[in-house]
């Protein structure tokens, strides 16, 4: 295959995960958006072949299996380090790109590190939005053209989502300090 139908046919795999990274960052339950988050990285593992980054296919197989670890709750500090250690490892072998592709690298040991400390919605969010910023930029310098513009509307649906469940929540704290015991309205 030559390189413009390799761009043809990752961009359109590509698109596909990118249903799943929406998702991932629409839903506001930790387990699903791990679950999307999975099925987004092992698309984009197949996706990657096509645009003949090694990097991007060790660090989305890489990812893939951390986010089954953590939808199964299965993902420990040992775990942690392990993942880290070998995207760093791995990925700087297989990287033919230079620093294009050290970016998917940064990108998973920064999600591997949200995905272990992190347990509340909110900060999820926000972790999955600067990761979003790290690809967009990854995904441009590749020519993924479907993948820049997914994961730019995917940090967008996820800063809206993240501004709902903040503005929701501080609305639902105003509420609860103006209630009584009896939980009718003072005011």
């Amino acid at each position: 295959m030559d390189l413009p139908i390799n761009i043809v046919i990752g961009n359109a795999i590509s698109l596909i995960a990118g249903i799943f990274i929406i998702l991932s960052m629409w839903v506001n339950d930790e387990k699903k958006a791990y679950k999307y988050q999975f099925l987004n990285a092992f698309i984009l593992m197949i996706s990657s072949v096509f645009f003949l980054s090694w990097t991007g296919v060790v660090t989305m197989a890489i990812a893939a299996s951390r986010n089954a670890m953590v939808y199964n709750d299965k993902l420990t500090f040992k775990w942690t380090i392990f993942f880290i250690v070998i995207s760093i490892v791995i990925g700087l072998l297989v990287n033919t790109m230079g620093f294009v592709g050290i970016l998917p690298i940064l990108a998973i040991v920064q999600i591997t590190l949200c995905n272990y400390y992190l347990k509340n919605i909110k900060t999820i969010k926000i972790g999955f939005i600067v990761n979003s910023a790290i690809y967009i930029v990854y995904f441009l310098a590749i020519w993924d053209f479907s993948s820049t513009i997914i994961e730019t509307i995917t940090a967008l649906i996820g800063l809206i989502s993240l501004f709902k469940l903040v503005f929701y929540d501080s609305k639902e704290n105003d509420d609860i300090k103006s209630t009584g015991d009896d939980g009718y309205k003072l005011f």
